[in-house]
């Protein structure tokens, strides 16, 4: 199995911090995320690593290396410019020719890759996409109407919502969906298989999941202590072949 780390990014919502070094390099205690994310894949079982960059790329290139003090074997990618979330697989087209994982660089969570890689291989998707619950507070009273008159009132209401963790399992195939040379993203992506009409799968997470990639969820992060690993698993990781149990 062969994982995607995209950190191309210009992490524009973390500046000032990103004016000095890569999102993916921003520490969390006194580890970077982009190590506690490649200690995650280590665990899970991958050892074959796609790193794409850009913006201070060759920051990231210094501190990864060849990834062996991890044991992991790490390629690199170089964008002159941005090319979205997955426009970058477009320069990986002969390296991903089975199911592969797609991640954000800026996601550290405790998720089971085994048991998502099974549930997207037992439902047949070309794309599953891991999810997670989150609520929302709106910050104002809602109003619904009809024909001028309200109809229903809620203060300041909490809204829960199904979001991507981004964390993707993907088949070669949606590559070709992929353009090349120009930017194209996620949202692009589910556009065009929802225009198409094809199955895109979910893989609800229910532990740990956190994403730094704004500056308040950054600072919020910073206290929550960390001994340079995600928490354990509430459960051990699934094997490939124990997926009866999600039928």
């Amino acid at each position: 199995m062969k994982a995607v780390i995209q950190c191309g990014g210009k992490g524009t919502r973390l500046r000032p911090y990103t004016t000095v070094l890569p999102k993916p390099l921003l520490p969390l205690g006194d580890r970077p995320v982009l190590e506690l994310l490649l200690k995650w894949l280590r665990r899970n079982g991958i050892r074959d690593v796609y790193i794409t960059t850009g913006y201070l790329g060759h920051l990231i290139r210094s501190y990864c290396g060849d990834g062996h003090q991890w044991d992991l074997n790490i390629e690199y990618t170089s964008e002159p410019e941005p090319l979205g979330t997955m426009g970058a697989l477009s320069l990986l087209r002969d390296k991903l020719d089975t199911t592969f994982l797609v991640l954000n660089g800026d996601v550290v969570t405790d998720l089971s890759l085994n048991a998502l890689i099974g549930h997207h291989r037992l439902h047949g998707a070309g794309l599953t996409v891991a999810t997670v619950m989150r609520t929302v507070r709106v910050d104002f009273g809602v109003i619904e109407e009809a024909g001028f008159r309200v109809t229903r009132f809620k203060e300041k209401p909490n809204l829960s919502h199904l979001v991507s963790m981004g964390v993707y399992c993907m088949e070669p195939d949606m590559l070709e969906h992929v353009p090349s040379g120009i930017p194209f993203g996620f949202d692009d992506l589910m556009f065009r298989m929802l225009e198409l009409d094809r199955p895109v799968g979910t893989f609800l997470h229910k532990g740990f999941w956190l994403d730094v990639g704004r500056i308040e969820d950054f600072q919020k992060a910073q206290d929550l202590g960390w001994d340079h690993e995600v928490p354990a698993y509430e459960t051990a990781p699934i094997s490939f072949e124990s997926v009866e149990f999600l039928r």
